[in-house]
Parts: structure tokens; sequence; C-alpha cells
């Protein structure tokens, strides 16, 4: 057999990409093609009292003004077809549920003057006081998290006598930790070209993360057979949970072209991003841990707030990870949410868990702090071999050895256990650890492979690739099967007419979609009586056939109901504080990581990096505000929102240990998209500490934070 996997191998799609003939969404050229721009709410609450579009309409080259006076027909949602980023349909009312809301569509023959007609719509409104403020939010308890396997989760957890055994502890640590919202900024913004062949058949360019579920989801709202829509999403330009669900702009986009009768592209700006596809709401987080002196968890309370829009209910499940992290008899978890006339929340690389786990490994630290125990050994003593929600144990654990590897090769054993106690330069240096996880997805999927007879094959599914390096796993997988080189597999995926490949979401697109093509290749070999894809090319030149060809499906079963599967890790931090001006540099960085068997070295190592520059962002520089006044984010384009650059990243050394989760699937593979942000934000918090004394607990931690405590 040809050892293909494990390697590391560049990616299929790269050249496409750096050379500019990778095609996405908004640049498909088609005859004719017509050109919308959205109309949005400059106020956050309150309705709209008249909205004048004849200046707009009478404008050169303008086409078609839509708003909720004359809104193109979309047919209610039956909510056990389609899923929704959003839960209110475009231009339903004459309501304004927060600021930058889809008021309108402007339509030209030109994207230039489609956005000149929608700067000359004239509205009036009767503005109402916007709540938009946390502190001034009501808060509630949350409802069911829809996670991203897309099953309804019930979040809250109550075990055993947690305030008793709090108030009894050896040991007791409490503290409140925050997040700031966050903005989804792919490199792609969201684009959708929408084109109708016929009354009754459809064609939809449009990056989605999700494109048979989006195919059923258009189908239903469009009043459409599902065969008769058909969705396109070749490349996506990142998305990160963003462009998991449709948005009003696609639905809007869709349904005005079919009234049009003329394909119609709709790009949505970087500044109506912020306000209408989605972000990663600001939390509050409370800790309370109760251990005996030598460390041994008695009790975890964690309770969490977040915000969600007057139109859908979004909890930021910050508590979800903390019964698979460490082992206490005592347990109470609790979410709250509010509402607020802000846009609507969604998934954001580990929505739930990035945050929860900032929270609970600060406090870890803290608690080994206070009991002068190393971090490692605190972890080590309270991990648990158990899911304490699910109450199963886990599969194919390796979390204690990675703990213990990270260690080695970051030199932890020489930390000095004093805090201010290391300078260099001038600057104070701070170590800093934190673990990370994250669950095991793993969703039904379908993929068809042809083998033909110059020897190559041909594999394709639905699934897609969102910048992960889906196109390379499967042609590994698909090469190492059937026993000829990477080279001579043409992969074709992110198309609707292909067999459904799943979701890419929740790290789970490569443990989904490579044991179908696993199960394809292995029929096609007994479908042509052969040990290799070479033989079976012979037979196919000797029988005068065009190819030998099989689908194959795969999909979870028993094991869910014997085993939780995390995957586990720990990151290693050095940094420098500048305590004059505040400013911290990041000079080190090791993360080892168990997530089963690695297919492809070098995009997983660079999954890991990517996730852990996320997590730099997310505890040192990326922070949303809502005007108090507006509603409208505070920062709203790449120029104002603070991100990681390459000065801002040191090497970032990746080490994968553990062996394959065959009791997962059978290529024993578990995602790493998410594992790699979980605990960053936690380390560098906890560095900083080391380096200052200095307990930060709001992120992100910006200079003054550090110049002020």
């Amino acid at each position: 057999m040809n050892q293909v996997i494990g390697a590391s191998v560049s990616r299929k799609d790269g050249q496409a990409k750096v050379t500019g003939t990778a095609i996405y969404s908004a640049e498909h050229q088609i005859p004719d093609l017509i050109y919308g721009c959205l109309v949005t709410a400059t106020i956050a609450s309150g309705r709209i009292r008249a909205i004048d579009t004849r200046e707009a309409e009478q404008a050169s080259g303008a086409i078609a003004v839509f708003t909720h006076r004359n809104a193109p027909q979309v047919f209610n949602p039956n909510e056990n077809i389609s899923r929704l980023s959003e839960s209110r349909l475009p231009l339903s009312d004459d309501r304004v549920h927060y600021a930058g809301q889809i008021i309108g569509l402007a339509v030209a023959d030109t994207f230039e003057r489609a956005r000149e007609a929608a700067h000359l719509v004239r509205v009036e409104y009767e503005p109402q006081a916007p709540i938009v403020e946390a502190n001034k939010a009501t808060y509630v308890p949350a409802p069911q998290w829809l996670g991203e396997d897309l099953t309804y989760e019930q979040i809250d957890v109550n075990t055993g006598n947690v305030t008793t055994v709090l108030a009894s502890a050896a040991t007791q640590i409490e503290a409140v930790y925050t997040t700031s919202m966050e903005l989804h900024a792919p490199m792609e913004p969201h684009a959708i070209i929408t084109h109708w062949q016929s009354p009754d058949m459809v064609t939809i360019y449009e990056p989605t993360q999700a494109v048979l579920m989006s195919q059923r989801t258009y189908a239903d709202l469009l009043g459409l057979p599902t065969e008769r829509v058909r969705i396109v999403s070749t490349y996506i330009g990142g998305a990160f949970g963003c462009k998991f669900l449709p948005w009003p702009h696609s639905i809007l986009c869709a349904a005005a072209a079919r009234e049009l009768n003329r394909p119609l592209k709709v790009v949505v700006s970087r500044r109506q991003m912020t306000a209408n596809t989605g972000h990663r709401s600001e939390t509050e987080q409370t800790l309370r841990l109760g251990a005996l002196a030598d460390g041994k968890l008695q009790a975890i309370e964690h309770t969490a707030k977040s915000i969600t829009s007057p139109l859908e209910d979004f909890p930021e499940a910050c508590t979800i990870i903390t019964p698979a992290m460490y082992a206490a008899p005592n347990m109470r978890l609790s979410q709250e949410l509010a509402v607020m006339n802000v846009g609507s929340p969604t998934f954001m690389r580990a929505p739930g868990e990035c945050p929860g786990m900032w929270a609970l490994e600060s406090a870890m630290d803290e608690l080994a702090w206070s009991l002068n125990i190393d971090p490692i050994q605190l972890r080590l003593i309270n991990q648990t071999d158990q899911h304490q929600r699910k109450n199963l144990p886990f599969s194919a654990k390796y979390f204690a050895e990675c703990l213990e590897v990270g260690a080695k090769q970051f030199g932890w054993q020489d930390r000095p256990l004093q805090v201010r106690s290391l300078t260099r330069d001038g600057k104070l240096v701070g170590l800093g650890m934190a673990s990370t996880t994250f669950p095991g997805y793993r969703g039904s999927t379908s993929a068809k492979v042809r083998l033909l007879p110059d020897g190559t094959a041909h594999v394709m599914s639905a699934g897609n690739d969102m910048g992960t390096g889906a196109y390379t796993v499967v042609a590994m997988t698909a090469a190492e099967t059937l026993g000829i080189a990477v080279d001579k597999i043409r992969v074709e995926l992110g198309d609707s007419t292909l067999p459904d490949g799943g979701v890419a979401g929740g790290s789970q697109m490569t443990a989904s979609l490579t044991p179908a093509v696993k199960l394809a290749c292995e029929a096609v070999l007994r479908q042509a009586q052969a040990q290799s894809a070479q033989q079976a090319s012979e037979q196919l030149k000797q029988s005068g056939r065009a190819a030998f060809e099989a689908t194959a499906s795969a999909a979870p079963g028993e094991e869910l109901e014997k085993f939780a599967f995390q995957s586990w890790g720990a990151h290693f931090c050095e940094l420098t504080v500048d305590e004059a001006i505040g400013r911290v540099q990041i000079t080190r960085w090791v993360s080892v990581i168990n997530a089963g068997r690695i297919l492809n070295a070098k995009t997983a190592a660079s999954q890991i990096r990517g996730g852990v520059i996320m997590g730099i962002g997310t505890a040192l520089m990326e922070e949303g505000h809502f005007d108090p006044n507006t509603g409208y984010p505070v920062v709203y384009d790449l120029a104002t929102y603070h991100y990681p650059t390459h000065a801002d990243i040191p090497r970032i050394d990746v080490t994968f240990i553990g062996e394959p989760d065959f009791n997962f699937n059978p290529m024993g593979v578990r995602g790493i998209g998410e594992i790699g942000i979980n605990g960053v934000s936690a380390a560098i918090a906890n560095a900083i500490y080391h380096a200052t004394g200095k307990r930060i607990r709001s992120l992100p931690i910006t200079p003054d934070k550090i110049i002020s405590v």
C-alpha cells in the first residue's frame, strides 16, 4: 500500500489559489448579471415611519428597489427543514431590531450604480431607546444550545451540593472573567450570486459550510423541490462559523433575482458584516473552585452570561466544556442570556469552548498559585476519565501526555516559582500554560469515486473546503487506499449535485468525509476484483470500459453510546511585558495536541498555528463595542478592528502525540480546526501574571490594563 497518510503534503488547491484560478462565489461570470446593494438601518430600535425610494429608482442604471412595502416572495420556513442564522425573514415588516439591519435592496446594472441607488433611499424612523449595554440588559436562563453538530444540548448541570462544599473547602477561588465582542473578519466577505435558469430551477453560488443543508433551506424558503436548487461552494475564503447557515442578505438576493428574472449578485461590505453576518457575543463568567489542600477539586461552579439579538436565541455556551475537563463530585453549571438591540451572534471558532476555557484555565492557574502547586500537577491531579455530563468514558485520551511532552519541550521545569523574577532587556518575562480540548464531532457523509483507465481517480462529494485542507486530505485518503500517487487524484467538492458531504463546522469535515472516501475506494477495488488501482486500470484498458465507479456512505453509530470523544492538548507561552507602555510581546510558543491520527502533518500543524494566532488576537487585541447612541459597532472595518499581524507572532512549535482513535471512525482521526484556539488566552494571561504579579481577568488585555492594574 502507498504510504501517504501522515506525510506532509502540499495543498491540492494551493496553486489555484495563489495563481488566481480558484473561482470564489462572487467571481463567477454569468451573462446579464446585475448587482444589488443593501440598505441598512441607521437606528437600533424602532420602526420605519416612511421610506422614499423614488429618487433611487430614477437613478442612472437602477433596476429596482425592494423594501418591506414590495418585498419579493419568501415562504415561511419549516423549522424541521430550514436552518437559518436569523429566524426573521428579510423585509418582513417595518420594525428595526438592531443598527445595520437590512431594510432594503437597491438593484442596478453595475455595482457602483447599485451603491449610489442605495444611498438615495430616504428613510424616516420612529426610534426607540435601544438596549446596547450589557450591564443594562435583563438576563434569563438560556435555552438549549444548538451545537456545531446541529443537535441541541442542555447547558445546565447540577450535581452534589455545591454551596455547602464550597463553603467548607480548604481553599476556594472565586473570580469573574469577561470577554469582549469579537467580529468575524474572513478574507472573503459574504457574497452570493443567484441565477434562475427557469421559474422553478435556480443555481446559487455562495460560500457555505453546509452545502446540502443550504440546499434544503433555500428549497423550503423558495417553494421548490430540493433537486431544483443547486448550491455551488467550490472555494471558501475563510468562514470559522459565520458561513454556516444562510443570512438575510442571501435569502433576499435569491428572492429578488427570481422576481427580476436576472442573475443577481450581492456582496456584503465589511461595515455591513459587523452588524448582520454574526459575531461572538461578549461574555461574563463567574468561576468558583473549591479544593482540598492537596489540590483535589471538590466543587466547581461555573456560571456564564452572554448576549443575543431580538431575532435569535444564541447563547455562547461557555459552560459546555467544563464537565469534560476536570473531575469534581459537586458541579453546578448555568447559562444566562440577555436580549439587546444588536445583530445576531453566531458560531465562531470553538463557540462556547473558547471563552469557556479562558475562564476555567485562568481559574485553575489562580488555584495553583494559591495552593503553591505546579499548574501542570494541578491539572494532572484533577483530570477525569469520564465526561461528567454524558457519563461516558473518554476514548483514546492522551491529555496527561500532552502536558508532560509540552513541559519538557518548553523547559517548564526551569521556570522560577516567583512572580516578577525574570527580566530580559529591561522587560519582565513571564511563562504560562493552559490546557485545551474540543469535542470530537462526526456526521453522516457520502462520496463517489471513479477510477479511470489512465490510472487516475476522481473523488466527488458535496462536502467542502473552507481553507482547512479538505481537498488535500481527501486526495491523500484516496491515494493511500487505491495505492497511487496523490497527484493522480482529482477531487471535486462543494456542489450540491454531488453526494452529501456533511458540514464543515465543529472540526468534523475530515473525521466525517474521509471514512466515506475510504469505503468508496475499497468498493471500487472490490468491483474490479483488484488489489490496487494499477491492476484495476489495466482491466479497464482491456475491457474497454470507461471506469469503475462506486459510492459509499459513512456515519456515526453505536460508539456514541459507549464513549465520549474529545481531542486534547496543552499550550505553553513565554512573553515579555514592558510595563512602562503596557506592551506584551509573545516570544515563544509550544502546543502539544492529541487529535487521533494525523492525516496531513503540514496542514494539521497549520490549523493549530492558525488557531493559536486567532487566540492571540482574542487575548490581546480583538475588541468590539456598540455605540450607546447609535447601537452600531464602534469598529467596523479591517482598519479599525485590531487583530494579529506577523510582527505579533513568534515561531509556534506544534507537536502531535497519541494513537489513532479507531473507536471514533475507521480512519482514527478527530478534528483539529478548533482545538488550537482554546486555552490560548488563558495561557497568555497566566504568563502575564507570572511576569508582573498582576491578575487580569478581562479580555482583551490591552496596554491600559497592564498599566492600570
